[in-house]
């Protein structure tokens, strides 16, 4: 049974471009209410300690932020796949990469998730306490991104990276990048893939100032473990095929999906 969205009415309009505002607006709220804490933890906590901190209290923030936006604008999350990584050992977690939400979905579902972003994020007022307290990882730096991703791995995190690099632009896919294999290649540890799907692009690179298809409903499906190789190009092409054919299929409509 699919949800009907009253697209003629101008109360339902108004309603998603007030949605567009307080979406992102309540995410920076948890971030700001976070970010004297992080401060604080990264200098008072031994640095292991301060990361699984920083750590918990992101997926923790995350999925009180899903739970805000199921409340009150009726997105549908549905991530219980994801559950069946919670107590696997190191993984390189690579997923497609459609909305700013992505990372959001991924790390409130992993208790030991490390994202590598763009430095630019790392460096923002509102994230960057929280990011490097946390032990995230830089991506403009390819040795440095390699030999942290080898140590977070190492300690048996779940690294999480996008390997278009970017937010999709052209769908389903843009190029992928040559990190995953690389780090895969170096750290000789599988990449279990994610195949992210939304009922509509919001928050996608192209739709960046247009309000959302409410009600929002996003599903995330494990996809095929990739086993490293020490040919990156290869792997590189053959990750980049899987998930171009993945997200061409037609697959079943996430309207009656719930969280």
């Amino acid at each position: 049974m699919t949800d009907q969205r009253p697209t003629g009415n101008p109360l339902w309009m108004a309603y998603q471009y007030v949605a567009m505002v307080l979406i992102p607006g309540l995410f920076f709220l948890i971030c700001l209410g976070w970010l004297p804490f992080a401060l604080l933890s990264r200098f008072l906590l031994p640095k292991r300690l301060g990361q699984r901190w920083g750590r918990y209290m992101i997926r923790d923030g995350f999925r009180t932020y899903l739970d805000l936006l199921s409340l009150c604008f009726s997105c549908r999350f549905d991530l219980s796949e994801l559950d069946q990584l919670h107590d696997e050992g190191p993984l390189i977690i690579a997923a497609n990469h459609p909305s700013l939400l992505d990372a959001v979905l991924i790390v409130s579902r992993l208790p030991n998730a490390v994202c590598v972003m763009k430095a630019a994020l790392m460096d923002n007022i509102f994230f960057g306490a929280a990011t490097r307290l946390a032990g995230y990882i830089r991506n403009n730096a390819p040795l440095a991104m390699i030999l942290n991703s080898r140590e977070a791995l190492k300690d048996g995190a779940h690294l999480v990276i996008f390997p278009e690099g970017t937010r999709t632009e052209k769908f389903p896919l843009d190029t992928c990048t040559a990190s995953t294999g690389l780090i895969a290649s170096r750290t000789g540890i599988p990449v279990q893939t994610l195949l992210i799907e939304f009922s509509s692009p919001y928050m996608g690179k192209t739709r960046r100032y247009r309000p959302p298809e409410l009600p929002l409903h996003c599903r995330i499906r494990l996809g095929r473990r990739f086993e490293p190789s020490s040919d990156v190009s290869a792997f590189t092409a053959e990750l980049e095929a899987y998930f171009r054919a993945e997200l061409s299929q037609k697959t079943p409509s996430t309207a009656a999906l719930a969280i």
